[in-house]
């Protein structure tokens, strides 16, 4: 099963920061999720149940995920939902695991503040640039080659 699915709950764990043999990074997490509703015959609001999910995210959200989110924290988490079933001796249950496609804190709870990270393979392309540095003084064409960069990199995806 993989489905679209957008979670809003509360970050129950540290979250656990890992990069694989292959330099892959990966963060995860557990978050629960309980819905809230108004009882009006109790005059007040009730939780419902806790739903809790594995929130596993990769490559660059991973390297933000671990730098920005923290246990206790409310979040919103947009990604691929995948429940499996397991079997383990005579044990047997279901685990809900979300994808991360994109995450951030829940501004209904609190404040947050924005800082863009440069996607490390835009730095790697830098490194790998053949074109020689302008000389000192060059103005003219330290401006030209700033203006050709930006007009050949690819662009980052901004969420604005």
């Amino acid at each position: 099963m993989s489905d679209q699915i957008t979670v809003t709950g509360l970050v129950a764990t540290i979250p656990r920061h890992l990069v694989t043999g292959e330099g892959l990074p990966i963060t995860s997490f557990r978050l629960a999720s309980t819905q809230r509703r108004y009882d009006r015959s109790q005059q007040r609001w009730v939780d419902g149940e806790t739903n809790w999910f594995t929130i596993t995210s990769f490559r660059q959200i991973a390297l933000n995920v671990n730098a920005s989110v923290q246990k206790g924290q409310r979040v919103v988490v947009t990604g691929r939902l995948r429940v499996r079933d397991w079997e383990s001796g005579e044990k047997v249950g279901t685990t809900v695991d979300i994808d991360v496609d994109a995450i951030g804190h829940d501004l209904a709870w609190g404040t947050a503040s924005f800082t863009r990270s440069v996607a490390s393979s835009v730095t790697a392309e830098a490194a790998a640039d053949p074109r020689p540095e302008p000389e000192s003084g060059d103005e003219e064409g330290a401006a030209a080659g700033a203006a050709e960069e930006e007009a050949t990199r690819e662009p980052v995806a901004t969420p604005f």
